[in-house]
């Protein structure tokens, strides 16, 4: 008897700190009541319950109801009291238990038909029921923007209940953004996995993929041993430890033969690591690292002159990752090889504005340089060529040029049948490409219209223009070569 007035005294003082609001002073003299006096007492476990409804902890509430309604069900079947079990469905239906929260209220509106309570908490559960319904279709379909939407909508719900997010939705949440591409909208929802359940392998591990698809490597194989740390046996965590090592060490031989010049070796390096990263849907097609990947093997294409493949490549690049100013630098070159010149300007001032943007100083410096280039190569296309005029390289040296202008002259020469308006132009050309002065004129884009004087004339011509060339007795127009 005095264990029993014991434990009435802790109750009626419970109770009293529950009315007033201090609702933890409450939970531990229920607790005192229940641990040390009364164990089996329902009225205790339910008013526990209540204080621990009061203040958000649905899990131990839930596991207080469950004992609480197992002790009131009676031998003959006869369910627990209406209050308990409704005190149970909102515990099941705060963490997203809503089959077993609909079975509950069911036995509740079974005794008590009228109950706007119940009857209220049955809809939200159906509703919720449907959300998830909806969430795990769309998830089975691949249909991601309605799978995200079908998630808000269930957590829309459990926000209202005051309840936590089940870990296995924040995890979907990932999941859903990763097969989106959003990576913003990826990491944030893996970190917020993480600062609630840290020590999880499911969530240390799909963080990790998310850092690994991210192109943070080391971060990713991290992520993957802390999992394996916690259960040596997780597969996920294992693959993902293994799959990362491999992507690390081939992109890391790629770099290094790119460094040394072994473009093959390089190039078969890249590829090895696109394979081992794929472009499953369900990973956001391979997302930041395959970008990055993707446009270290363009550039490598570029050096070996397989401009077509590498602006495949690069063009892939720009879908996963439409702001890499590298990527879009790349292709800026390839259209400057393709005398795309207005496409390669708009391309260079992208790359410029995000190298800015990131402080890639040095980066920016190169691209103003290129930029400006491809303005001058824009203007003298809206003009001559003289580079293409005599057929060489716009990377030409002075032999180069003296070779070039000797076998044109000699084709379009007019004593041999030649066309007296290209044997000028060929003239012209020589003028301006022979003199470095107006050979940088010319490649900044400034107006040279090939016109020589005896100052500036190098290696023939005695300053005569093309007509006076042809009258002078000496049509080839040079001493020599």
């Amino acid at each position: 008897m005095a264990i029993a007035a014991e434990a009435e005294k802790l109750k009626e003082q419970g109770n009293d700190s529950f009315k007033h609001g201090r609702y933890g002073e409450a939970i531990d003299l229920y607790t005192k009541a229940i641990v040390y006096l009364v164990p089996t007492e329902p009225a205790y476990l339910t008013n526990r319950a209540a204080a621990f409804i009061a203040i958000k902890r649905f899990r131990p509430a839930l596991t207080d109801c469950q004992l609480a309604s197992s002790l009131q069900t009676t031998s003959a079947g006869v369910p627990a009291p209406p209050k308990t079990l409704l005190r149970l469905a909102r515990c099941q239906l705060a963490l997203a238990q809503t089959t077993a929260a609909l079975s509950t209220l069911r036995i509740v509106l079974a005794a008590e038909p009228g109950s706007t309570q119940a009857s209220q908490m049955q809809t939200r559960a159906l509703e919720l029921e449907a959300h998830v319904r909806n969430l795990e279709a769309s998830r089975q379909r691949r249909e991601w923007a309605m799978a995200r939407i079908a998630l808000e909508r269930c957590l829309q719900i459990i926000e209202a209940e005051g309840s936590e997010i089940p870990t296995e939705w924040r995890l979907w949440r990932v999941e859903i953004e990763l097969a989106r591409g959003n990576w913003e909208g990826a990491n944030s929802a893996a970190n917020d996995a993480m600062r609630l359940q840290s020590n999880s392998p499911d969530v240390l591990t799909l963080r990790g993929l998310v850092l690994f698809l991210g192109g943070r490597l080391p971060q990713a194989l991290q992520h993957a041993q802390s999992a394996l740390r916690y259960d040596p046996g997780h597969e996920p965590a294992q693959r993902l430890r293994k799959r990362v090592k491999e992507v690390e060490r081939l992109k890391e031989e790629g770099n290094q033969s790119f460094k040394r010049g072994k473009l093959h070796e390089a190039l078969s390096r890249y590829t090895d690591a696109l394979e081992r990263v794929g472009e499953n849907e369900d990973e956001g097609k391979g997302g930041q690292l395959r970008a990055t990947l993707l446009s270290n093997r363009a550039t490598t294409l570029v050096k070996l002159s397989r401009h077509d493949d590498a602006l495949i490549d690069t063009e892939a690049s720009l879908l996963l990752q439409p702001g890499s100013f590298k990527a879009l630098r790349t292709r800026a070159r390839i259209r400057m090889h393709n005398e795309q010149y207005e496409d390669a300007i708009t391309d260079f001032r992208s790359a410029l504005e995000q190298a800015e943007f990131e402080s890639a100083d040095g980066d920016a410096r190169a691209l103003r340089g290129d930029l400006k280039r491809a303005e001058a190569a824009l203007k003298r296309s809206k003009t001559k060529d003289y580079y293409k005029i005599l057929g060489v390289p716009r990377d030409c040296n002075e032999a180069d040029i003296k070779k070039a202008y000797r076998r044109e002259s000699l084709k379009h020469h007019p004593d041999k049948g030649g066309d007296e308006e290209k044997f000028k132009l060929v003239v012209e050309a020589h003028a301006v490409l022979s003199d470095p002065r107006r050979r940088e004129r010319y490649d900044l884009g400034e107006d040279e219209d090939g016109t020589t004087d005896s100052s500036n004339m190098r290696g023939g011509g005695g300053g005569m223009n093309p007509p006076n060339l042809l009258a002078s007795g000496n049509p080839h127009g040079f001493r020599g070569f």
